[in-house]
């Protein structure tokens, strides 16, 4: 079933959803597939149900407010991904950046600019990578100089 959130008390932990018939039912977070997107106004998928003080729900699932992302400057559908991993890489410490190749963010503009540690030859770190594939078997690497990595993960996993 389809549904609005109308009311949602964060501090509590539990609101309300009017459903497409335009009952309103109970909910908590803890019922919430994915609760780090719960606000008020938020479109939501949930299995009806009833307990001892009425109408409620489960199994909520807060909806994606737009089919699309956009990471590092490319366009991604969400309904195209069919997975992704997040891994570390050790990369040698000096790595300069590919101005060929490089998709120019923020992240990358600031680490151009910002004072460099002075990287002794050989010195190696690990840097966090995305890797996202879709369905058709495309595979998009994406590493923490050019996106932030957690925050993109939590937009996937809307």
């Amino acid at each position: 079933m389809k549904g609005t959130i109308t009311t949602w008390f964060k501090e509590k932990g539990f609101g309300f959803i009017k459903d497409e018939k335009g009952d309103n039912r109970y909910f908590h977070m803890v019922k919430v597939t994915n609760p780090d997107h719960l606000k008020k106004d938020a479109a939501v998928t949930f299995e009806p149900t009833t307990n001892n003080k009425g109408l409620s729900a489960y199994a909520v699932k807060v909806l994606p407010e737009s089919k699309y992302i956009y990471i590092a400057g490319e366009r991604l559908k969400l309904t195209a991904i069919k997975s992704y991993l997040v891994y570390s890489e050790d990369v040698p410490a000096d790595t300069r950046i590919d101005k060929e190749n490089a998709v120019l963010s923020v992240g990358t503009l600031m680490e151009n600019i910002r004072p460099k540690s002075t990287a002794k030859p050989g010195e190696i770190r690990a840097v966090k990578k995305l890797a996202i594939t879709t369905f058709h078997d495309t595979i998009l690497i994406f590493s923490e100089d050019e996106i932030d990595v957690d925050a993109t993960v939590k937009m996937l996993k809307v």
